[in-house]
């Protein structure tokens, strides 16, 4: 492997010339900048991170800690924020919580252990009011920002996230606006502040339209396409006959449209079904889906916008951006309409 020592003997100079030009530093020539990187570039120089990183005390990499990249909402943010850090110098380092608190914990533990100087978290949600590793990164001062909403035990974290509230009460007034008045609603999990305020969104639209929230139109789901099936199953089952419904994710909207389908019942002519997410598979499902768009690559880019300010010293604080509905052929006026 060249070192900087090999560099300088072929270049004729010292070591720290060497390093100086590599580092674009203002003392040196540009004709001696040219030769020894032309030669670095010649051998294949690669610097010392390492080495870099006792002189700095910096790594120049990120920790991104997300549930899993199998996950379609992930993807693009995922994407945006590799990009993003990559021009700017910087690697990133990816572990998947796979939504354990355990794993979690874990996997900030060995990102910290390798001194990154930042973290992008989407935190493994829980009812307690407190987390141990959160506590940690705050006492290390480490930068961090959130990827979604926070929770009691993080909510000391800047972050970036939808308008989750605003975005659902939209798309059941669309329902709404379309003449449905019967909507059935799959929610998400219930220690997630984003299924929260997804669901908040729903009642409130009900309200103002003068209609009461019907608990026996309300189903627990998850955030998968087996959740959405089985929620539907159970909604079947009940004898619920809504005209529209509306899922708290994509994913959960297809798992409920496949058991429609499979029934027999036609979407939209029969019900309406709306998603949130808008994955790609919600644009080519059979039955296109009425979603909500997430602005996931500016999500991804604004969350290291904040990570670079933090870096600064700067106070910042939680980014939330507008989502927008996306109509497609999955709603449509009720039958009676």
């Amino acid at each position: 492997m060249v070192r900087l020592k090999d560099l300088a003997q072929l270049a004729g100079v010292s070591v720290m010339t060497v390093s100086k030009a590599l580092r674009d530093e203002p003392d040196v020539s540009v004709a001696t900048k040219a030769r020894i990187k032309a030669l670095a570039h010649q051998y294949g120089y690669v610097p010392d991170s390492s080495a870099q990183g006792l002189r700095t005390k910096t790594t120049r990499m990120f920790g991104l800690v997300i549930p899993a990249t199998t996950n379609p909402i992930y993807a693009r943010m995922v994407y945006a924020i590799e990009e993003r850090v990559y021009e700017l110098g910087y690697d990133l380092l990816i572990a998947h919580t796979l939504n354990k608190p355990e794993r979690e914990e874990l996997c900030l533990r060995r990102m910290l252990s390798r001194r990154v100087d930042g973290l992008f978290i989407t935190p493994v949600y829980r009812f307690e009011a407190e987390a141990r590793i959160y506590q940690e990164i705050t006492v290390r001062k480490t930068p961090t920002v959130l990827l979604g909403p926070p929770a009691p035990f993080c909510k000391n974290f800047p972050g970036v996230e939808i308008e989750e509230l605003v975005a659902s009460y939209n798309m059941t007034k669309h329902l709404l606006g379309l003449g449905h008045r019967k909507i059935a609603y799959l929610t998400g999990a219930s220690d997630a502040p984003w299924a929260h305020e997804r669901f908040e969104g729903y009642r409130r639209a009900l309200r103002e339209a003068g209609l009461e929230v019907d608990d026996k139109m309300v189903f627990k789901s998850g955030n998968t396409i087996e959740d959405g099936a089985k929620a539907t199953l159970q909604m079947l089952n009940e004898n619920c006959h809504p005209t529209a419904i509306q899922t708290v994710s994509d994913l959960v909207a297809i798992g409920c449209a496949e058991v429609l389908l499979q029934q027999g019942i036609k979407i939209p002519e029969e019900v309406s079904i709306a998603g949130f997410g808008n994955i790609l598979t919600a644009e080519y499902y059979r039955v296109p889906l009425t979603t909500v768009r997430q602005p996931k690559f500016r999500l991804g880019v604004a969350a290291v916008e904040a990570m670079m300010n933090l870096i600064r010293g700067q106070k910042i604080s939680t980014l939330r951006l507008p989502a927008e509905i996306i109509e497609r052929k999955s709603t449509a006026p009720p039958k009676a309409a």
